[in-house]
């Protein structure tokens, strides 16, 4: 039941559980029978979990929690820890913060293995999708835990054979852009842009702030990238100071029934002492 809570298709439950569809569904109508009561409802897009589906899968949550925890101390009373951590992330964060900060949390814990997946859309921690998430975001969900681990500030960038020394909003204006498309309507950079440069029709529009910062160091346009991220292209060159309008805070995420498990917290505490950006 906890395994159709976190995916709501027989398959997705399935595969989680590594038995096939028929299986999920057997076992779901035994539990229904035994409470005398639907506990999914079903549509188009799944088995919907009820009230008392979703709070028995909060108790299930619980002690899978402690299984996980009982597991982990016996497998780990040589100070070693093993196990499978998913990080969900920006494709941004990741290559440009949480790759480099990986080496010396894989060194002193070879029997970790991590999954790293980038996506824009925030992975569910609730469903258990990922264990922790690495967001740039002013307020964090409210059903996840987070720590703060500095501010991300971006600046105006632009190949160096393009920056000649300080500039006014009018210079901006008459470079060619670079800027996210239609997938990051709401970034900052965008609205930074529409409120202080409204008549720029940017040149180009990309699917990622990475793909921004590749487009900039190729001298194609200027844009509006982190700091930490153009610090690895020796390439280009700020044209403006910090934009304190686009500031925004980078969270470590966990679901607050996770976070305890020594896996888990090993890579948060990891990930937390590398990646500073103040």
């Amino acid at each position: 039941m906890l395994a159709l809570t976190r995916a709501p298709k027989l398959a997705g439950a399935a595969s989680r559980l590594g038995v096939d569809t028929s299986t999920v569904f057997r076992a779901l109508q035994r539990i229904e029978r035994g409470f005398g009561q639907r506990l999914f409802e079903r549509d188009r897009r799944g088995y919907r979990a009820g009230e008392l589906a979703q709070a028995l899968a909060a108790h299930g949550e619980r002690i899978e929690g402690e299984l996980e925890a009982a597991r982990s101390r016996l497998a780990t009373r040589d100070e070693r820890v093993s196990g499978l951590v998913r990080i969900t992330t920006t494709d941004t964060l990741l290559y440009g913060l949480v790759m480099p900060a990986l080496g010396a949390l894989t060194v002193r814990h070879p029997q970790l293995r991590l999954e790293l997946a980038a996506s824009n859309e925030l992975a569910s921690l609730t469903r258990r999708d990922a264990d922790l998430a690495l967001r740039a975001t002013r307020r964090p969900p409210d059903h996840v835990v987070g720590r703060r681990l500095g501010a991300i500030r971006v600046a105006v960038y632009a190949q160096r054979r393009l920056a000649r020394g300080a500039v006014s909003l009018a210079d901006l204006a008459a470079l060619p852009w670079v800027v996210p498309d239609d997938a990051l309507p709401d970034h900052p950079s965008v609205h930074w842009r529409r409120k202080h440069l409204p008549k720029v029709t940017p040149r180009f529009a990309v699917h990622s702030i990475l793909a921004v910062m590749e487009a900039v160091a190729a001298g194609l346009a200027v844009g509006i990238v982190p700091l930490f991220l153009a610090a690895a292209y020796s390439e280009v060159a700020a044209l403006t100071e910090p934009l304190q309008e686009c500031e925004t805070d980078l969270w470590l995420l966990a679901h607050p029934e996770a976070r305890h498990l020594r896996r888990i917290a090993v890579v948060a505490a990891g990930l937390a002492e590398a990646l500073r950006l103040e």
